[in-house]
């Protein structure tokens, strides 16, 4: 009888432990579970202790409500212009209605990566490869525009969507690199182009400020004749030097100037007089018609014969 009493005992503490057991819960910190009553959802847990009715209501696992991170690795997408990228992604997202996320979907983890991926081919596939490389904030905030959009019904928030990588084909690669390669060439090319072009503008903007100030000076100064004829003989051995020197082409102010010079050596060393072009002849007078009438030659000083005959005729000589 007495045993009989121990095991009914012990049979009550049990139970009394399995009851305890299954009417207290307690649900750690930023998590949530979903009870069901007899098969229907009852309430949803909150962090802390819980009571619920034993062996009526069923605890449903634990749903995580911290944000969580998905990665979805080398996705081959094409793009506008048919060209295959391979592209890695990282989702970050938050459970925020625990009761959708258990009873709208099934594996909203699942569900998340199918759907990223979806959006992932139907953005890229709008763009062509530059606008896919270059353009990568675009991208994400698309895909958490779309994706925020499509799984709010399921109790889930996107927080952010990442292109962790984005590789096109190697052939592809390659065609790039030259392509950028070229560009590069070209704009260096342009580059050295424009400063050469700046340098001679800049040198013949210099020349041509030098000769304006050499010209206002020789103006200025008022050289005679001599002096130019002088620089024009310094000046020659230069032009002779010069490259284009096969074929001289003296402008006729040289030639003069030359003279001049010339003229002005002969005055210095040969004295007076000597160098010179001689005098014009001055003109002769006429004779009078006294002088034609008694001498019937010309005028004095000329030479017989050389007289205009007389108005009644030739003369003969003696």
């Amino acid at each position: 009888m007495i045993w009989l009493y121990i095991f009914l005992a012990l049979t009550a503490v049990v139970l009394v432990v399995l009851m305890v057991i299954r009417t207290v819960q307690i649900i750690p910190q930023a998590r949530a579970a979903n009870v069901e009553r007899l098969g229907r959802f009852r309430r949803t847990l909150q962090p802390g202790l819980n009571f619920v009715v034993p062996f009526l209501d069923r605890v449903k696992p634990l749903i995580d409500l911290r944000e969580q991170v998905v990665s979805f690795e080398d996705q081959p997408v094409i793009t506008e212009d048919n060209l295959v990228v391979h592209i890695d992604t990282v989702l970050f997202f938050q459970v925020t209605d625990p009761r959708a996320a258990d009873y709208e979907i099934v594996d909203y983890a699942e569900a998340i990566e199918q759907l990223s991926a979806t959006m992932l081919r139907s953005v890229i596939g709008s763009m062509d490869l530059e606008q896919t490389l270059t353009s990568r904030d675009r991208i994400n905030s698309m895909l958490r525009g779309v994706l925020d959009e499509a799984s709010g019904k399921w109790g889930i928030r996107v927080t952010r969507v990442e292109i962790k990588a984005l590789d096109p084909a190697p052939s592809i690669m390659d065609a790039m690199e030259k392509q950028y390669r070229a560009q590069r060439e070209k704009r260096a090319a342009i580059l050295v182009a424009e400063g050469e072009k700046q340098s001679a503008i800049l040198k013949s903007e210099g020349q041509a400020s030098a000769i304006e100030k050499v010209f206002k000076a020789i103006h200025e100064g008022k050289p005679d004749a001599e002096l130019l004829a002088y620089q024009y003989v310094q000046a020659l051995p230069q032009v002779a030097q010069s490259p284009g020197s096969t074929v001289w082409v003296i402008p006729s102010e040289v030639t003069s100037a030359l003279r001049n010079l010339s003229s002005v050596f002969g005055k210095s060393h040969e004295g007076p007089g000597v160098g010179l072009e001689p005098p014009p002849p001055e003109p002769r007078p006429l004779p009078s018609l006294s002088e034609r009438s008694a001498g019937g030659g010309g005028p004095a000083g000329e030479e017989p014969g050389e007289g205009k005959p007389a108005a009644g005729g030739p003369s003969k000589a003696a």
